[in-house]
Parts: C-alpha cells; structure tokens; sequence
C-alpha cells in the first residue's frame, strides 16, 4: 500500500453484511475506495494549494477552475468514504498528516502555472487509472452501486483532465 493510502487504511466494522456481495469482495473493495479516497484528498489539497499560489497570464483561469475542481473533489470524498460505510466497513479516521497529499513548499514556490496544470494533470490521471480499474472490479462482482459511484467520479476527472489540457495546449 503506497504512503498517501497507509494513513486511510479501513478498519473492518465488526458486523457482516449480507447484501448479496461476497465478504472477502467487501473487503477488498473498502480497501480500494479507502485508496481512491485517499486520491481524492490529495487532489482537493493540491488544486487548493494551486488555487492560492498561482500566478502568471493563466491566474484567474485556473484560480477558477481550481475552486471548482477543489469543491467538487471535497463533496466527493463523503461520496466514497459513505459508499466504504455501506460495504460494511468504516471509512477511513487516520488522516493524521496533510503534509502527506500536500506537495511541499518548496516546490510550489517554483512551479510555473504550466507545471501545476501538468502536476494536476498527473494526479487526475493516477486517480482515473484506480477508479476504472475498481469500476470493472465492481462491475465483475454485481456491485453496481459502486460502479455506478465510480462512473459518476471519473466522468468528473476526465472532464477535469479536458479542461486542465485546453489551459496548456498550444
């Protein structure tokens, strides 16, 4: 498990649901939306920072788009952290350190408006490669709400991708 998930990890609820989905599926899907949630977090926080520390001719296109992105991202965690819930599981409480999703100060001080569209870009895409991946998973074990739920997040993120493309294009 990668650095950002560890501090999402699940814990088990201690009664079993009978929901027509196999517990060990149960399980490992919690564990995968408890990564994807941790995705999410450092998404928001990233696009949140950016908003703040961007300058340059691209500032009040992507201060918006920013704002947009890191609400929207914000609302979606309750999203997937009340879906681990329904599978039986509880959603993630060790989100000890923010410094973990954040990049650090450093490197915002020299990221160009370019770069931090192209960061983003990068961590939306990390994310939509989990999602689609926990989508087709879902879908094989009849878990539609789940897919569902997904479908719902990476329609978001590739939009989200299309317009972090169009800023940069040239």
């Amino acid at each position: 498990m990668n650095k950002v998930a560890s501090v999402l990890k699940p814990v088990a609820h201690p009664s079993k649901s009978n929901i027509g989905l196999k517990q060990a599926y149960l399980k490992d899907m919690s564990e995968t939306l408890s990564d994807i949630l941790a995705k999410t977090y450092q998404l928001t926080i990233k696009s949140h920072l950016y908003h703040w520390n961007v300058v340059g001719p691209l500032f009040r296109s992507l201060h918006e788009l920013t704002e947009e992105h890191y609400n929207a991202l914000f609302g979606a965690t309750d999203v997937i952290a009340e879906r681990i819930r329904a599978l039986g599981y509880l959603a993630p409480v060790n989100i000890v350190d923010a410094s973990v999703f954040a990049p650090k100060k450093g490197d915002v001080d020299h990221l160009s408006a370019d770069d931090m569209v192209r960061d983003l870009i990068d961590t939306h895409e990390e994310a939509v490669r989990a999602m689609r991946d926990a989508a087709g998973k879902a879908g094989d074990a009849g878990d539609v709400v789940t897919e569902d739920m997904l479908t719902a997040r990476l329609t978001f993120h590739e939009k989200a991708l299309w317009m972090l493309r169009a800023i940069i294009a040239e």
